[in-house]
């Protein structure tokens, strides 16, 4: 059987999880790990300020506090995304307005955003779908003439980047996800990165429960007390210490993914010439991370038969999103702005292949036959 995904592991991580159990004596949230994982993300990514989090949904929640939304409020995001873009605005009470996606990346349209923009519009998500950037220039431009937050759901771009710039880095927030099936993984965890130093102290107030403790922690306060909203989003050391064996080698996690990512790419161009299937575009200037390798069937029966044929011969491959906005909470929390051109005829068509850290040559040569074979 060939896995669609298998978390990544490189060996040290079991080793440093019992140096942060037994020698550090510290298993809470920002340990040891905890601070090398940070220093490591805003070193590498050149981002002003990273907090770890439990999840990428909790990096988002933390983001929506932040931006200050209120009940009536509206966001703007793709209805090609994960259920969390969108719970995390939500239950803010804002409004979700949903919009169509570019059919060659998947990624949210500018032209749709603003067209979406109205007088209670306060907040801009974009989504770098399979690690592959929105038209951030765009975006911004967008949110800049209108006065709105921009905040990257940047879950699976990691190690991305727009024009040289880190995705996560370029809007007032970006949010990373490390959950089992993304690159680099600590189980369940993720990362908000702060762009504007404005929002530094709330937000480390906002995930520490709504106390001013790090403050307590730096001498500046002789007492903590609780100031703001908030919740514990703070990941345990445990977790980062398993994240940090990760980090310590991504360019190799990186580039073993890229390299899978080419094989398929490169093999199935064949097909894509012959007109039965579409390829991933990666337009100019972005650098991806191949967090996934997707190909577009003709039509949603195409891809299911296609699923059920690699089935059969041992290879597990899977479609993705069904479109928010045609969900129940999806009809009950928000709406779909302009026509969907797009979102629901290309989500039908998708279907990912598998890719993971240490995928071997050989199971990938034989998810390419089977592909080849069933499109024969």
């Amino acid at each position: 059987m060939i896995d669609f995904n298998i978390p990544p592991y490189v060996g040290k991580e079991i080793e440093y999880v019992r140096d942060a159990a037994e020698v550090n004596h510290k298993i809470c949230g920002d340990g040891p790990y905890t601070k090398k994982c940070t220093e490591w993300l805003e070193n590498r990514f050149n981002a002003q300020k990273v907090l770890l989090t439990t999840s990428g949904t909790s990096a988002l929640e933390m983001a929506s506090i932040l931006c200050d939304l209120k009940p009536g409020d509206e966001v703007i995001l793709p209805s090609f995304t994960f259920s969390s873009t969108a719970t995390a605005f939500q239950m803010m009470g804002a409004t979700l307005v949903f919009v169509d996606v570019s059919p060659e990346t998947m990624n949210i349209d500018p032209v749709a955003i603003e067209s979406a923009i109205t007088e209670r519009t306060k907040v801009i998500v974009p989504v770098h779908y399979a690690g592959v950037s929105c038209d951030m220039d765009a975006i911004m431009s967008i949110a800049d003439r209108y006065g709105l937050f921009v905040v990257e759901d940047a879950a699976q771009g990691v190690m991305s980047s727009y024009k040289g710039k880190a995705l996560g880095t370029i809007g007032h927030f970006g949010c990373y996800s490390f959950h089992e099936t993304k690159n680099y993984s600590m189980g369940e965890g993720g990362a908000l990165v702060i762009n504007d130093p404005r929002f530094n102290d709330r937000a480390e107030i906002i995930r520490e429960k709504g106390t001013n403790r790090q403050r307590f922690f730096r001498g500046q306060v002789d007492k903590y007390t609780w100031v703001d909203r908030g919740s514990s989003y703070l990941p345990s050391d445990l977790n980062a210490a398993y994240l940090y064996a990760q980090l310590e080698n991504a360019d190799l996690i990186n580039n073993n993914r890229l390299e899978t990512w080419s094989y398929y790419y490169e093999s199935l161009l064949c097909l894509a010439e012959q007109g039965k299937i579409e390829l991933p575009v990666v337009p100019d200037g972005c650098i991806h991370n191949a967090h996934m390798f997707y190909i577009k069937c003709k039509d949603l029966a195409e891809r299911s038969s296609l699923i059920s044929y690699l089935k059969k011969r041992g290879i597990q491959a899977t479609f993705h999103y069904i479109p928010l906005h045609s969900s129940p909470a999806g009809e009950m929390f928000g709406r779909f702005s302009g026509e969907d051109v797009y979102t629901t005829s290309e989500s039908d068509r998708l279907v990912r292949l598998p890719l993971y850290y240490g995928l071997t040559k050989e199971s990938r040569e034989s998810v390419v036959d089977a592909v080849v074979a069933f499109y024969k």
